[in-house]
């Protein structure tokens, strides 16, 4: 870099500074200095933020980084346009570091201010305008800050509702169950004695045992039965029990049908037991296969119930390091777990896991909330009902995480404003448009990853492709980080840049 004298009569050329007085047009000349810049790089993002540039004449490009690549925001040529340490007015209370890089691409030249300088020209130049300055700055970070809290919250509720909802579904099959395994025991009790006290031989005994672990066995073996299918084997197996005068005959029918027992089975038993003993027989079998359905029924209920609490587990990653190794696909499975209800029965989720896809270091409960914002969305664009679908596999160095939906996809002319904080498509009171835009800061930012969308009508997909890799930068940081920067802004209708 090379300085050239200052004029005050070329800075007051520049829009920025047109409205300054001759003595503040002076002070500057005197605190800054202008510089001409060969073609390459001027600054860094993350660097400290310690000067001004003003562009007087060339061309300047301006880059951020995402993940592992440097995506260009702005090219202008435009003269008095700015950047560098624009934000030194706030001072310590945001960190003063490059918020993006610069470079040139041809010789330029530029009026270069110190940043200690640029705060003294906002705080005594300007009372008013950094006032109000601050105010808007600080105050939009708040507005997001809060409606980010509240918009976790709101999905936080919606799915402990689910969750509570989806427990007791099956705890109260289990109470149920638990119930009537009480008086199907206490029957089993009083026939029991009947048995002891009646005229049967040991060998009858010892056949009605062997009997008893046969229809033991086929519950477990029964089949899936059609309604149809069922309806003629009650009908079967009732005018069997009828022609035997066996009691109650509609009622034991459709246990046996469940059971998996038929009438072939029910002549084996027949012709095991004397005729004397058949209708005993008969009571003592429904009572041991209705007991047995009864304890596999409470069986799958807790076993429901240890599965939706071992998915909330994942999910909030209870008791675990934030920063880890994960199986990206337990990741995604306790997600659709948890919002089982809210997706609905109406649409067909598939599973296209590439299981070959090695672990992924990550803060597995953030990468979570990825997945509710990206499957939430989803299945919203679908109005509940569709196909979503939820595909792993490798690219290179990434893991990628694609969440695609049958929905009527992403209008074109607002597809480069979904990553925008509060923009959303949804009704009053149903989004905060802040979904995605957490999402890009999770995963570009925190992860040093990338968030795209491609969109076709019935073919929407969000791609989320994470490094299979540890960062240094990620590694070095800690779960209860805020938020870092958000995605870059489009390029600005006004001259700053």
């Amino acid at each position: 870099m090379t300085p050239v004298p200052c004029d005050v009569d070329e800075l007051r050329t520049l829009f920025l500074f047109e409205k300054l007085t001759d003595d503040q047009l002076t002070w500057l000349c005197e605190r800054g200095h202008a510089e001409l810049l060969e073609p390459g790089p001027v600054y860094t993002e993350g660097a400290p933020a310690s000067c001004f540039y003003v562009l007087i004449e060339g061309a300047l490009v301006m880059s951020t980084r995402v993940g592992a690549d440097d995506v260009e925001v702005v090219r202008s040529s435009q003269r008095g346009v700015y950047a560098g340490a624009w934000h030194a007015y706030l001072g310590d209370r945001v960190p003063q570091v490059y918020k993006n890089s610069m470079r040139v691409t041809e010789p330029s030249r530029f009026f270069v201010l110190d940043a200690d300088d640029v705060a003294t020209v906002m705080r005594e130049w300007f009372p008013m305008a950094l006032h109000m300055l601050e105010g808007l700055f600080f105050g939009m970070q708040n507005t997001q800050q809060v409606v980010g809290q509240r918009e976790r919250l709101l999905a936080l509720g919606s799915l402990s509702a689910g969750l509570t909802h989806e427990l007791n579904n099956p705890a109260a099959a289990a109470v149920r169950a638990t119930s009537a395994l009480r008086e199907r025991v206490a029957g089993m009790r009083h026939k029991l004695g009947m048995i002891a006290a009646g005229p049967y031989e040991r060998t009858e005994l010892e056949v009605l045992i062997r009997l008893q672990e046969e229809a033991v066995e086929r519950v477990a073996k029964a089949p899936a039965l059609t309604p149809i299918e069922v309806s003629d084997r009650e009908d079967l197996i009732g005018d069997w029990l009828d022609e035997r005068d066996i009691g109650d005959a509609w009622d034991v029918a459709p246990i046996f049908v469940q059971a998996g027992l038929d009438v072939a089975w029910l002549d084996h038993v027949a012709g095991s037991v004397p005729a004397g003993v058949l209708d005993g027989a008969v009571r003592w079998l429904t009572y041991t296969v209705e007991s047995e359905m009864l304890m596999r029924e409470i069986e799958d209920s807790t076993t429901r119930i240890s599965t939706l609490v071992t998915a909330a587990k994942q999910y909030s990653q209870m008791d675990r390091a934030p920063y880890q190794t994960v199986d990206i696909h337990e990741l995604l499975d306790s997600t659709l777990i948890m919002l089982g209800r809210k997706i609905g029965d109406d649409v067909e989720i598939r599973r296209d896991y590439d299981r070959s896809l090695p672990a992924i270091p990550a803060y597995a409960a953030e990468l979570n909330q990825v997945w509710t914002n990206l499957i939430d969305n989803a299945v919203a664009a679908m109005d509940h009902r569709g196909t979503l679908t939820v595909r792993t596999f490798a690219d290179h160095d990434f893991g990628v995480v694609e969440i695609g939906d049958s929905g009527p996809g992403i209008d074109p002319a607002i597809r480069d404003r979904i990553f925008e904080p509060f923009f959303t498509t949804k009704a009053v009171g149903e989004g905060t448009g802040l979904g995605l835009d957490i999402s890009w800061r999770i995963v570009v930012k925190k992860h040093h990853g990338d968030l795209r969308v491609t969109s076709t009508p019935g073919d929407t997909r969000f791609q989320v492709r994470l490094p299979l890799t540890p960062t240094p930068t990620a590694t070095a940081a800690t779960a209860t980080d805020g938020p870092p920067e958000g995605p870059p802004a489009s390029p600005p209708q006004s001259k700053q840049t």
